[in-house]
């Protein structure tokens, strides 16, 4: 049986982590060769063991973010019916300038934390929410308040004028 130990904690940007492990004979596995973390797992150094061999893997990059992901199921909810302003990042996993936006809302979701609510839509999975907002392209933020958008951020930009377009919401 498999086991997978750790230490140290690390921060980072992405909410679940996936390695893939090459078959090579001195490393035989009847199971797929993928090793994966759950979005709890914080950890800087791990290590695969199976009987006679063992693995060892440095994980540079694996913690919660502090945004969650919102769904179609969830999003009425979670976003219309905010008592508290929101953020909804749009992004799709394979998109290079979604992921320096993410670590820009994730720094902003901490301090903003209690004023604002981060969440985050995923336009491959979830694609009808991003057709509803007319999301041609991604990374994009957008702003609401009391169920209505009130702020769109298109691409990548400093941290500073996502905090400004915040700021405009809240005081609205």
């Amino acid at each position: 049986m498999a086991s997978v130990s750790s230490s140290s904690s690390s921060s980072s940007c992405f909410t679940s982590a996936h390695f893939a492990i090459p078959r090579v004979s001195s490393f035989p596995s009847p199971t797929p060769n993928k090793l994966s973390f759950s979005s709890h797992f914080y950890a800087k150094n791990a290590t695969f063991k199976a009987p006679n061999r063992s693995l060892s893997l440095k994980i540079l990059c694996v913690r919660e973010s502090r945004a969650a992901v919102v769904t179609k199921d969830s999003w009425e909810k979670s976003i219309l019916n905010s008592d508290t302003p929101v953020l909804v990042e749009f992004y799709a996993s394979w998109c290079g300038p979604c992921r320096m936006v993410h670590r820009v809302i994730d720094e902003i979701a901490g301090e903003y934390a209690g004023r604002l609510r981060c969440f985050m839509v995923n336009t491959d999975t979830d694609l009808t929410i991003a057709e509803d907002y007319e999301i041609k392209a991604v990374p994009v933020v957008l702003l609401f308040k009391n169920g209505e958008k009130r702020e769109t951020v298109v691409g990548t930009m400093p941290k500073e004028f996502y905090i400004a377009a915040i700021e405009r919401v809240l005081k609205s």
